[in-house]
């Protein structure tokens, strides 16, 4: 592997030849460059820019082997850049059970024993059910189940993968009986009468179902990357943050496999586990390092929950539970705080899960001990979701160059109930996105799918909008969080390479970067926003290659 070329190269070092190898031409292009903000044609020399301008000047790069697109004067983008994802699991959902679409307990029901009854036996995974849709509003239980799915092992996630539900063919292969304690940052849902496991299960209490969970084969983890790659391929998303892989470096093989195939066709910045940071640490790697298709140097942790599952750490208690949240066992015992002092020594990245207020303020006053402990580097410090931040704390993120990677499709999804959770006066800095910009602080987004769908399209259109799903939001919840068109394009593009060291490779339509561009249906930035969530992808560039075309 090795370093990401610098940009101070002249481009007539970088590109020798006269004449392009592809001309996108006839468009308007948004580069999100301030340097040259619009133009209408590219030139693409092995894989990247060579030239952007006019389509009259670029037409000075065509010779008799170069190939001309015409873009139709369609709006076009730097390829989207998505800051957090579960790739893998992703792929493995594409063909799984999907739970998103059951809009009661009998359907949830419904369609589990059908998987059950198609393969018996095998374990039903996946799910990404939201209880929240339900008329009832009551978490299910594994007496839904049980009798439509006997012996079948069943494990199907909450959305926001801080809950699950198992059946008792489940919980008997993982041992977990009314006599097993709650684990350290877990906890095992029980009846209140009997004590016994209702088959729900949070954050670390999953952690023993998902050991006895047989791991998938070689052609099993490459079925499901090729499975993201056509989804991220045809949603314009043409670099991937890939969050805790989930099958460790088994992922990372199957990327280069796939790579070695020639079917990578998005490129990927993978993220280990805090834990894990000696062995990254002991291999020579610093942040950033990688080639132009795969990268590492970054690491995850996680400090609370999540919202939905009641398990985000808040300063005060949830409305409707008795409740702070829930840290994490290594908050509490002080492993994380040790081992992201080790990892930032090694220049490692630190990317790490907050979603309550208090939880972002305690990492905060973490990372302010790193800085002030450890020698200065360009740390590039993440806060992954930041999506509760108390008003003391956004200039914090400031001061310390804390970047806030959030996901904006949360704000309309959490939006239908979030108020019943936590009430008006934390809901008015809940997904603060304006808060944020206004105070200097640098914003990335994403999608964290499969939490959310991989859309940046969506992504945008929640940022700008902020329009809950359920409709009842028209003018926006809590607008004065809203940003502009132009704003959110930023996140999912250069603020999101920079959060990846990799601003001078891609995130803008600039001489030199990577030709990764996105070709929209219609033009994002003078339409109205609303219109936006309708919008589509016509065709995906990666390296100067089409790789999706709709037409």
């Amino acid at each position: 592997m090795y370093r990401f070329f610098l940009l101070l190269i002249l481009p007539a070092v970088l590109f020798p030849q006269q004449y392009a190898d592809v001309i996108y031409t006839n468009g308007r292009i948004w580069t999100v460059d301030s340097a040259r903000p619009e133009a209408e044609a590219v030139a693409v020399i092995g894989g990247r820019i060579a030239a952007v301008g006019s389509s009259k000047a670029i037409d000075k790069w065509k010779g008799s082997k170069t190939k001309v697109v015409d873009l139709k004067r369609r709006r076009v983008l730097p390829g989207f850049i998505d800051n957090h994802t579960h790739f893998m699991t992703g792929g493995f959902q594409l063909q799984s059970v999907d739970l998103r679409t059951a809009g009661d307990e009998q359907a949830f029901a419904r369609i589990i024993g059908q998987r059950a009854k198609e393969r018996p036996g095998t374990w039903i995974t996946g799910g990404d059910w939201d209880h929240d849709l339900w008329k009832s509003g009551k978490l299910p239980s594994k007496d839904l189940i049980d009798a439509l799915t006997g012996d079948t092992p069943v494990m199907v996630n909450r959305y926001d993968g801080h809950m699950a539900l198992a059946n008792s063919a489940a919980l008997k292969r993982a041992g977990i009986t009314r006599n097993t304690p709650d684990p350290p940052g877990g906890t095992i849902v029980r009846d209140p009468v009997t004590g016994e496991p209702t088959g729900l299960l949070k954050d670390e209490a999953m952690s023993p179902v998902y050991a006895v969970i047989p791991p998938p084969s070689d052609e099993e983890l490459l079925g499901a990357a090729r499975l993201a790659l056509a989804e991220a391929r045809k949603l314009g998303v043409t670099s991937i943050q890939d969050m805790a892989y989930s099958n460790g470096d088994r992922d990372i093989k199957t990327y280069r496999e796939l790579e070695r195939r020639g079917e990578l066709t998005a490129r990927m910045n993978c993220v280990g586990f805090i834990s894990n940071w000696r062995s990254l640490s002991a291999s020579g790697i610093q942040a950033p390092f990688g080639t132009e298709m795969i990268g590492l140097g970054a690491l995850k942790a996680f400090v609370d929950g999540s919202l939905g599952s009641s398990t985000a750490l808040f300063f005060e208690k949830f409305l409707n539970e008795d409740t702070y949240g829930l840290p994490m066992d290594v908050v509490t015992d002080g492993r994380l705080e040790r081992w992201m002092t080790a990892a930032d020594s090694a220049r490692l990245q630190l990317r790490v899960h907050a979603i309550g207020d208090s939880a972002n303020s305690l990492l905060l006053d973490m990372f302010d001990r790193i800085v002030r402990k450890n020698a200065a580097w360009d740390r590039r410090f993440r806060i992954e979701h930041a999506q509760h931040i108390h008003p003391k704390d956004f200039q914090r993120f400031a001061s310390l160059g804390v970047i806030a990677a959030v996901q904006p499709y949360h704000a309309i999804d959490d939006g239908r109930w979030a108020v019943n959770r936590i009430g008006d006066v934390r809901c008015r800095t809940t997904y603060p996105f304006r808060s944020f910009l206004d105070a200097g602080v640098k914003l990335s987004f994403g999608s964290d799918w499969t939490v959310a769908p991989l859309d940046p399209l969506l992504g945008i259109y929640a940022a700008v909008t902020r329009r809950t799903i359920d409709g009842a939001n028209p003018n926006g919840w809590y607008p004065e969080q809203r940003i502009t068109v132009r704003e959110a394009i930023e996140c999912y593009t250069i603020n999101n390479a920079y959060a990846a060291f990799e601003e001078q490779e891609k995130g803008s339509i600039t001489a030199g970067k990577l030709a990764d561009m996105v070709v929209l249906s219609d033009d994002i930035l003078t339409a109205d926003p609303v219109r936006i969530q309708e919008m589509k992808v016509m065709m995906t560039i990666l390296g100067g290659t089409v790789i999706y075309n709709r037409e």
